[in-house]
């Protein structure tokens, strides 16, 4: 069983409620849009990191974190990418792997739209956790945590941190 912490678009900002969440999980994953890598050091600290770059990220990020990551946590293929759509609208440049090659969670940031849904053309779950930092469009900051259990996602729980 793998706890997971799953957030995006910090916009360099990281904060106590923020790191209170990621010592609850076993692992952390950010889905892009970091800004200043203070934010990803803070979280490397108390727990291991999975992240990707966003499109505000400069080369800095893009050096350490890739575009893309597909990766297994226990018996589930994961694909997280910062700019990746939802079910109907994906992202015209991963469209044709997504279909070819899907995962069983799709992740994706960018939007600052907490959004989770089912897939039932490709069968598989998408989940963008909204936006954790405090820029941007958004009214409530949020995020994602949940578990992995051998083959199942379970216990999936929004976190709403409060206002940006």
């Amino acid at each position: 069983m793998t706890k997971i912490l799953l957030l995006s678009d910090t916009h360099s900002h990281i904060d106590a409620t923020i790191l209170k969440y990621a010592d609850w999980a076993d692992e952390v994953w950010h889905a892009g849009d970091i800004g200043d890598l203070l934010v990803t050091d803070a979280i490397k600290k108390i727990k291991p990191l999975r992240a990707v770059y966003g499109n505000i990220d400069d080369d800095k990020a893009r050096m350490e974190f890739p575009l893309h990551q597909r990766f297994q946590c226990e018996r589930v293929t994961v694909w997280m990418t910062h700019i990746g759509g939802y079910p109907g609208k994906y992202n015209t440049n991963i469209k044709t792997e997504l279909i070819q090659n899907p995962p069983q969670l799709f992740i994706c940031g960018h939007s600052h739209i907490l959004k989770v849904m089912f897939d039932k053309k490709l069968n598989f779950l998408h989940m963008n956790p909204g936006a954790a930092g405090i820029s941007g469009f958004h009214q409530l900051r949020t995020m994602l945590r949940f578990v992995i259990d051998g083959t199942q996602i379970k216990d999936l729980e929004i976190i709403e941190i409060g206002k940006r």
